[in-house]
């Protein structure tokens, strides 16, 4: 039976879900190879957990379903489902330490969302302006 580890990584409204199991070293989302993925910026974001990893990497497929939010938000969801899934299959603590100290939001979802609009005008905090006259 093979190992199969499934993780999820949350930024703003999106969601990522990321499935790892022994492979060739394949990266897809959405059904899209991640060198096709855009735009560039984007899919470097993607790739650092992975070149940070790069012996575990080239032994294992992962799969990533993504939904929701933005561009970035998606990209920041993606990179944390990736990260907290190379963590768990391999069982490193030397790799998690590495990501905890490069960037902790490889392994811990960012929680920050929009504030909610309220009444009296276009944003969260923004009122229409009184006149006295």
């Amino acid at each position: 039976m093979t190992k199969v580890v499934t993780t999820s990584g949350k930024r703003k409204s999106s969601i990522a879900r990321a499935t790892v199991k022994k492979g060739k070293g394949t990266v897809k989302i959405n059904k899209t190879a991640l060198h096709a993925y855009q735009p560039e910026f984007a899919r470097q974001m993607i790739e650092e957990p992975l070149a940070m990893a790069d012996k575990h990497a080239k032994k294992i497929d992962i799969k990533i379903n993504v939904s929701g939010g933005g561009t970035m938000g998606e990209a920041e969801a993606i990179r944390t489902a990736i990260a907290k899934g190379l963590v768990e299959y391999t069982g490193d603590a030397k790799l998690k330490e590495t990501f905890t100290n490069y960037d902790r939001t490889l392994l811990v979802s960012d929680i920050r969302y929009k504030e909610t609009k309220k009444q009296l005008g276009r944003g969260a905090r923004k009122k229409r302006q009184k006149s006295y006259r």
